[in-house]
């Protein structure tokens, strides 16, 4: 969906299916269920107290279940501002205002400061409205070194050509990616030990029923439900928008049900962690100042090793009795021998 510059919604734009899911006044889990975000805690090592982050996070419901069951210190960001205030009288009814934060903004420039983040993870929307490679930086950016990134996102399975995927992704509201493109840019952005699962292709310990990679609207949603849910994009969008979704709504179910071009993968990694060279501070007077004495007292050690070195030399010239040797002055005697052998040792300092 695209959005005017104050985060209202474009009034030519038309709702995408996220979009009416998102609508349900039933709480629901992204697709993966609340199986993935578990899993997804898990592999990341959440702890009590830590600060995570949740992008392209809707109502808040997965960030909810973090700070509840978890016990970290939550924080959301959507675009749509719709979803924001819902997702904040969620937060208040649950008692969690001093745990969880919710707020709108871009997933191209979040508006947080380099590295506060212990783990940050995304959901689908991510993608919607900027470049795969920009809100990934963006992700790493916000992520402390050492801290823990994982993406649950669309990803195809089989070729698709531009203008069906434009279309397609238009309607779904969330830009699915290859996965090899999406672990390239992760890697470029810094982030490594990247650990990928599948979640939609069979059945494993997490997922004892196959599902879709992508919530269905037919199938999702009784009658009535789907009544509200139209009634409440009809105030948001007018007649047009529900016709054109609902004209679309086929052609998606046939994809994701018949041709099964798409599914659902959740990447895991660990932003790198920079040189110690790199950021270690600046040295205190106190240690600069113990620091020079080191090199005098190693200088001074390696000066008297080599004038011991160079005496034994010359003895040795002189008392030899197999072999006759021109005489040679002092400066030619010791020419060649090094003066400094702890030079290299301290080279690695």
């Amino acid at each position: 969906m695209s959005f005017r510059t104050n985060g209202s919604p474009d009034p030519g734009a038309v709702p995408s299916m996220l979009d009416l899911v998102r609508l349900s006044s039933r709480t629901l889990f992204p697709p993966g269920g609340k199986e993935l975000y578990r899993q997804i805690a898990l592999l990341t090592d959440m702890q009590a107290g830590e600060e995570v982050l949740v992008a392209a996070c809707g109502v808040g419901v997965t960030a909810q279940y973090f700070v509840q069951e978890f016990g970290v210190q939550g924080s959301g960001i959507d675009e749509d501002p719709h979803l924001i205030e819902k997702g904040e009288e969620r937060v208040r009814e649950a008692g969690l205002q001093g745990r969880l934060q919710l707020q709108q903004g871009s997933m191209g420039s979040l508006p947080y400061r380099d590295g506060v983040f212990d783990v940050v993870v995304a959901e689908l929307g991510l993608t919607a409205t900027v470049e795969p490679d920009q809100a990934v930086q963006e992700l790493v950016r916000v992520t402390r070194p050492g801290g823990r990134i994982a993406l649950a996102q669309l990803v195809w399975k089989a070729p698709v050509d531009p203008e069906r995927r434009k279309i397609l992704t238009s309607h779904l509201g969330a830009r699915p990616v290859m996965l090899v493109e999406l672990k390239r840019s992760l890697r470029a952005a810094g982030v490594e030990n990247l650990h990928t699962e599948a979640w939609s292709d069979e059945k494993t310990a997490f997922r004892p029923q196959v599902k879709k990679p992508f919530p269905d609207f037919a199938e999702l949603f009784s009658i009535p439900e789907k009544l509200a849910i139209l009634r409440r994009a009809w105030r948001r969008w007018g007649w047009r928008g529900v016709r054109i979704v609902l004209t679309r709504e086929r052609e998606v179910h046939r994809l994701l049900t018949r041709e099964r071009i798409l599914g659902l993968d959740m990447v895991k990694g660990t932003r790198q962690v920079a040189a110690p060279d790199e950021d270690a501070p600046e040295p205190s007077e106190d240690e600069a100042t113990s620091e020079t004495l080191d090199e005098q007292t190693s200088s001074e050690t390696s000066e008297n090793q080599a004038t011991s070195e160079t005496s034994e030399s010359q003895t040795t010239s002189e008392s030899s009795d197999d072999q006759t040797t021109p005489e040679t002055s002092d400066d030619e005697a010791t020419r060649d021998l090094p003066l400094f052998r702890g030079g290299e040792g301290d080279g690695g300092r």
